[in-house]
């Protein structure tokens, strides 16, 4: 499939100092954003979470210091929530309304479930979005920390998901990423080009 045939539109825009990556896909437009993604303004943010919900460091640890004890509460009610699925709840002090608690797989050798796992996460996070109305949502780059996921595979797996995603439900107006490193988001970019390249 030609990048014409996502309908893809790539530009490079500067907002308040940080270099956003915008495509247009159909009717939504994907980003990729270096940023602290408590601070997001969209009406969801995902939480790389755990599947017992219990909190943690990284993007989990952050999002549960930044949305105060509300959305703990919650989860605690929830109990967890397996691999490759997610579960959401109030924004608690955040900007965002929504949190998304989306489980990614712990990477071993990438031979077992992991790529079909991390997929489902992804999908499973965007389904939950329009079951809820939400017309924009934040991704941090799931599994990619402490559960191992190389980026560069992850990130390709990421976009093509959620490309694919956009191409059946139009309900969606605006899809980013908040990468936490330059080197993260210049990875993200260069996968963004690879799968435009392959259609």
């Amino acid at each position: 499939m030609s990048s014409a045939g996502y309908g893809l539109n790539p530009q490079h825009v500067t907002r308040k100092e940080v270099d956003i990556m915008d495509t247009n896909i159909n009717s939504t437009t994907l980003s990729l954003v270096k940023g602290d993604i408590t601070q997001q303004d969209t009406e969801a943010i995902v939480n790389a979470a755990n599947s017992r919900l219990a909190g943690g460091g990284g993007v989990d640890g952050a999002i549960h210091r930044a949305g105060g004890p509300g959305i703990m509460e919650e989860c605690r009610k929830i109990g967890g929530c397996p691999t490759g699925s997610a579960v959401i709840t109030t924004g608690g002090n955040l900007k965002a309304r929504y949190v998304i608690h989306a489980v990614g797989p712990v990477y071993r050798d990438g031979k077992g479930k992991e790529k079909k796992l991390l997929e489902s996460t992804y999908r499973n996070s965007l389904e939950i979005a329009i079951e809820k109305g939400i017309k924009s949502i934040s991704f941090p780059s799931i599994s990619t920390g402490a559960y191992g996921y190389p980026i560069k595979e992850a990130s390709k797996i990421a976009l093509c998901t959620i490309i694919d995603f956009i191409k059946a439900n139009k309900e969606l107006d605006i899809i980013r990423f908040v990468l936490f490193s330059e080197s993260d988001l210049k990875v993200y970019e260069e996968s963004l080009g690879k799968v435009k390249g392959e259609g």
